[in-house]
């Protein structure tokens, strides 16, 4: 089975802190991470590959910075690594992200393609269903355990209230939740062995797309601010019988046109 893994380099988000003039991210000196719902994803690919057999390549899209989790893939148990970069795919949307990544995934060849539910920058949860779009494919999102059985995929899912068993043939694409597995440490031998192993460059002169498709000029999402959320006021406290303690909140709910 060839299995593919998506993964994304993210700003550890406890410690990212936003402009308040520009409304950007403020990266400069804030720690990188792999995805964790992506390193869940990885897992999941590793424990099929221990059980019965598989060829897990770990693809990620970004700066020349975002060889350092495929470093850690490597450490973790990948077979291979790929990279995608190019200064003409800089400020892609998720439509042209998924785009992008879709062509990586038919010229490495899949059977199976496994994604974190969201990024914790974006937190869209749309990359991986819009892969699956591209190549017309299944999509499973919100994945809690994944089986494989005879040739198909059984894979658990959690809705709202309730959890859903599916039966999938490959190939399909498959969205992982953090409920999923504890994604393994890396090796003390990987870790040694993993800076001498090759990572497979992409750039717009291997995946061949006009260059008005992609970056920031191709995509169709169009951000016009970004700003973070304000301080709560100071809230009133109020000592009165249930039911005047009642009546007050109405009113005061009915004065504010909340109700």
């Amino acid at each position: 089975m060839r299995i593919i893994v998506f993964a994304k380099q993210v700003p550890d988000t406890t410690e990212v802190k936003v402009d308040p003039v520009k409304g950007t991210l403020i990266r400069d000196g804030v720690k990188s991470i792999m995805n964790p719902e992506d390193k869940n994803a990885l897992e999941a690919a590793l424990r099929i590959k221990d059980s019965i057999g598989a060829k897990v390549t770990v693809i990620t899209m970004g700066p020349p910075a975002a060889e350092a989790i495929l470093r850690e893939s490597y450490a973790m148990g990948a077979d291979e690594a790929v990279l995608i970069t190019d200064p003409l795919f800089a400020g892609a949307d998720t439509w042209v992200t998924s785009m992008i990544l879709a062509r990586a995934a038919q010229i490495v060849g899949y059977d199976l393609i496994l994604c974190g539910r969201q990024a914790i920058d974006g937190d869209t949860a749309q990359v991986g269903i819009e892969i699956a779009e591209h190549l017309g494919i299944p999509a499973i999102a919100y994945a809690t355990d994944i089986r494989t059985e005879n040739k198909k995929i059984l894979v658990t899912r959690e809705l709202e209230n309730v959890y859903e068993v599916i039966s999938v043939n490959t190939p399909c694409l498959i969205t992982c939740s953090k409920e999923l597995n504890i994604p393994r440490y890396m090796r003390v031998y990987n870790i040694f062995g993993c800076f001498d192993k090759p990572i497979t460059v992409m750039n717009n002169s291997v995946l061949k797309f006009d260059k008005m498709e992609v970056g920031l000029v191709g995509s169709p999402t169009k951000v016009r601010r970004t700003f973070t959320k304000g301080p709560k006021e100071q809230g009133n406290v109020v000592n009165l019988p249930a039911q005047e303690s009642a009546e007050l909140l109405v009113s005061t709910l009915k004065r504010l046109h909340v109700i």
